[in-house]
């Protein structure tokens, strides 16, 4: 078991330290569980919301907004589970030591990027460069 990390409530990661070093690893860490509560307890939410609206709504175009806005509800939820699955990917790679890095080229994702998107895999040129293959293939 590793000692926690002293990390100071206004910590930014900055480029003047050495990359993913263990402040940086332990702001991450941080944010991405702290991302993954979030989502877990909005699931809750929706859930027992849905449980405590089964009621019988008589008018037909009441009960088709209503099983609307369930739809629109679970497939925010679906795409949440998958977000859950990529914060669970990204604290792996925190415990495996190979968090922050491009999976692609290996360098360094920038701290910018991984402050704005925690659970990103790629570099920015790398991500990039993916997005334009996956339009060239879509077009085919």
């Amino acid at each position: 078991m590793k000692a926690e990390v002293f990390l100071p409530d206004d910590y930014r990661p900055a480029e003047d330290e050495p990359f993913m070093n263990e402040r940086q690893l332990e702001y991450f860490r941080r944010k991405l569980v702290a991302w993954k509560s979030e989502l877990l307890e909005e699931s809750r939410d929706t859930i027992e919301g849905l449980q405590e609206s089964t009621r019988n709504i008589p008018d037909v175009a009441d009960r088709a907004s209503e099983e609307t806005d369930r739809a629109i509800e679970l497939r925010t939820r679906d795409r949440q589970r998958k977000l859950v699955a990529k914060i669970d990917a990204a604290l792996r790679r925190i415990d495996e030591g190979e968090y922050g890095y491009c999976e692609v080229t290996g360098e360094p994702i920038s701290l910018k990027r991984l402050d704005a998107r925690p659970i990103a895999t790629m570099s920015l040129e790398a991500q990039e460069r993916h997005e334009r293959r996956e339009k060239v293939h879509r077009e085919d």
